[in-house]
């Protein structure tokens, strides 16, 4: 998170890996729609009515999260596990899961999604890994930083495999509604007892700033989470909630939006995928991004040279523990999109 707050800026951004920013200004709210105290006790109903009407689940089983999917998963992990508790971590995987669980007291061991094998989830790699200690097997879908999809097949036998070690299935899906009208239902349907699922408006339809987030659990553990929520932030932002219930409201266009551009977006690295023989990739169907492999000269290297010359960036492998890697996201303008990836081709050829 320091890098991406500090040092992923440059005149052209390929490091953001969620849709650009939708405006204050097409949303239909005027001030006196707004307020700034609420209510103060647990979700502001319109806005758990909508969330749960969104994820196809009763009430009872969100959580309303003014903090969006890091604080949300932070909390899942917490409501979850005990310090000393064994968890699993996919790998390459997002840093900030490793750094969360740590944090928290938590012993931590990864199993792969390899290159070679797509990123796929394989369920035996997760069985290989899980001990008679692990409480919990945390996974992004679409996987952060690859994009690749899992199919409810994997996520259902994981689940199983969950059960019988006395473990749940934490599922990070922030980017999942990237898939749009291929969307799967929810991982938490699969088996509600065993999942529990961390999302949010940020990544798909470019609504960071409302830190609109939620978690789908059980009824009894939803009510824990809520009350270790008191410890973190036992008041949320009330226009934040205001401003949600619109923004879902209006979802459907925010979303065709979303989906326009990044069609566009994504033929344009399609194209520069094509013209770039010194890389390799899986390409993901859905989302933002994609995470190639360099086959020769040094991630490092391209980064700097990058930055320095082309005023150009993206997110070196290292902090997905994939140093031969980097991940470019493609949810911006596309003017500025398309010359981003003309630069990157550019410093490939000179670092090559």
């Amino acid at each position: 998170m320091e890098f991406a707050k500090l040092r992923s800026q440059s005149r052209l951004n390929l490091a953001t890996s969620g849709m650009m920013g939708y405006p204050l200004a097409e949303l239909p709210v005027s001030i006196d729609q707004l307020e700034i105290n609420g209510s103060d006790g647990y979700g502001y109903e319109p806005l758990i009515e909508r969330l749960a009407a969104k994820n196809k689940v009763a009430p009872e089983c969100l959580v309303y999260v003014n903090g969006g999917t890091s604080l949300a998963n932070n909390l899942a992990f917490a409501a979850t596990t005990d310090p000393g508790d064994h968890v699993l971590i996919e790998t390459p995987g997002y840093e900030v899961l490793d750094t969360t669980a740590r944090f928290l007291g938590l012993e931590v061991h990864h199993f792969e999604r390899r290159f070679e094998q797509g990123f796929r989830l394989d369920p035996k790699e997760i069985e290989r890994c899980l001990t008679p200690r692990t409480r919990l097997i945390i996974i992004t879908n679409l996987h952060n930083p690859s994009g690749v999809l899992a199919p409810n097949e994997a996520l259902r036998t994981i689940g199983e495999l969950a059960r019988s070690a006395g473990a749940r299935v934490l599922v990070d899906e922030v980017y999942l509604d990237m898939a749009w009208e291929q969307t799967p239902a929810s991982s938490f349907h699969l088996d509600p007892q065993i999942f529990v699922v961390t999302n949010s408006l940020t990544k798909a339809y470019g609504l960071s700033g409302l830190r609109c987030g939620w978690i789908l659990a059980e009824p009894e553990l939803a009510r824990r989470i809520w009350r270790i929520n008191d410890v973190y932030g036992a008041t949320p932002v009330h226009a934040a909630e205001l401003l949600s219930v619109i923004a879902l409201d209006n979802l459907a266009k925010i979303a065709a939006r979303a989906q326009s551009l990044l069609e566009v977006n994504r033929a344009l690295l399609g194209g520069f995928l094509d013209a770039c023989p010194d890389i390799e990739v899986v390409r993901p169907e859905f989302g933002t991004m994609a995470f190639p492999r360099l086959r020769r000269g040094t991630v490092e290297k391209l980064f700097t040279l990058l930055r320095n010359k082309y005023e150009t960036s993206f997110v070196p492998g290292s902090f997905f523990a994939a140093p031969e890697h980097f991940r470019i996201g493609v949810g911006g303008d596309t003017a500025e999109v398309e010359e981003a990836l003309n630069r990157l081709r550019r410093a490939l050829q000179e670092v090559g």
